[in-house]
């Protein structure tokens, strides 16, 4: 069963296990059936591909691979540090995330 992730599409992160420690991208896709994560430039792999009309060359091609979602952390709007989120509805009724640490909210 898919669980819900804390993150999602489009969010900064910043990576606080594993090889890549401590760096900062953006989100490019979310799996949760897989409970894993695309980071910008993060977990880089080397994948051969045969040639095709697209790539006539073939060769080796440098990609990201998913990562665990629990390695990944939200990015403060306001300190730029890692944070957890929390949830809270606003006056008009809107449910929103909002950063733990400055109280900010993460989603506009």
């Amino acid at each position: 069963m898919a669980q819900k992730l804390h993150v999602k599409t489009g969010d900064s992160v910043v990576v606080i296990t594993g090889k890549d420690k401590g760096k900062k991208g953006r989100i490019l896709a979310a799996f949760p059936k897989e409970n894993r994560v695309l980071v910008e430039g993060i977990n880089m792999v080397k994948k051969h591909s045969k040639p095709t009309p697209v790539n006539p060359q073939g060769g080796i091609i440098t990609q990201e691979a998913p990562i665990h979602a629990s390695n990944v952390m939200i990015v403060d709007p306001k300190s730029g540090e890692p944070t957890r989120i929390g949830h809270k509805i606003l006056e008009n009724g809107n449910k929103v995330r909002y950063a733990k640490k400055s109280g900010e909210v993460i989603d506009k």
